[in-house]
């Protein structure tokens, strides 16, 4: 989220990078390199493939499951039954043509695969690295990075906030950010930020949040009745967030449906 990138700037916890101006054009020697170890990395997982598949071919008699053995020994006896029975009414050639029309193992002749071939069937994996560090042509010098807003602004490559809306976004998530709260996209849940206590992988969100970019916005009835109705049947309260951009400050107000009666 871009709240979470201007947080991040604002508290020097990282710097904004502009990306096309720190990867310059590679020279022949870095192509060369590069595609050498993709190469190679290519070889690695061919191998391990191919080893793996022999394994599971030599246990194939050992990795069936009891029901297919059996399965497999009544289709034998199935099999020999009816030889044996043509054999008794004469149609001995009946039974060789039969088994003439169907192509034996021991006829197949194997086709010799070669490791392009192995390669174009097997396939293989193409790993993309998250961070670009491992490429030798990646610098991000300082003419390049950013360590404040306003310098990413002054130089053209970011823009958020610009508009009093993104501007009561990013105080509304820095404001949760300060009480310890973790936010996440809310958008499935009618609001701008799921709000949760903690860590989203071990807890479930309290709150929906919605942001109202001053303290005067109006909102409708129909909202205030949506919002209550919606965030009780996802068992959470929907908040709403009002940032006032003269005081920089946000007041908070929460929605919850209740029965009549």
């Amino acid at each position: 989220m871009p709240e979470e990138a201007v947080l991040l700037v604002e508290n020097q916890l990282a710097v904004l990078v502009d990306d096309p101006t720190a990867h310059p054009q590679p020279n022949l020697h870095h192509l060369q390199k590069w595609d050498s170890e993709q190469q190679e990395d290519i070889k690695i997982q061919l191998a391990l493939l191919e080893a793996k598949g022999t394994k599971e071919s030599a246990n194939a008699g050992r990795a069936m499951s009891a029901e297919a053995l059996q399965k497999r020994q009544a289709r034998e006896e199935r099999r020999a039954a009816k030889a044996k029975q043509l054999q008794e009414s004469g149609e001995g050639g009946s039974l060789g043509a039969m088994l003439a029309s169907e192509p034996s193992a021991e006829s197949t002749i194997p086709v010799q695969e070669t490791a392009e071939s192995k390669a174009a069937a097997i396939g293989h994996t193409v790993v993309i690295p998250t961070s670009s560090s491992s490429l030798e042509w990646y610098a991000p010098d300082p003419s390049c990075t950013y360590d404040t807003i306003s310098a990413a602004k002054a130089a053209g490559i970011w823009d958020y906030p610009s508009t009093l809306q993104e501007r009561a976004k990013c105080g509304v998530f820095r404001s949760l950010w300060k009480k310890g709260y973790f936010m996440g996209g809310g958008i499935k849940f009618g609001g701008d930020y799921l709000v949760y206590p903690g860590d989203p992988l071990r807890y479930h969100s309290h709150f929906a949040a919605s942001v109202l970019d001053s303290p005067l916005s109006s909102l409708r009835p129909m909202e205030i009745v949506a919002h209550g109705r919606l965030g009780t049947a996802t068992k959470k309260a929907h908040l709403l967030c009002s940032w006032d951009d003269e005081k920089k400050d946000v007041s908070y107000l929460t929605i919850e449906w209740a029965g009549f009666g």
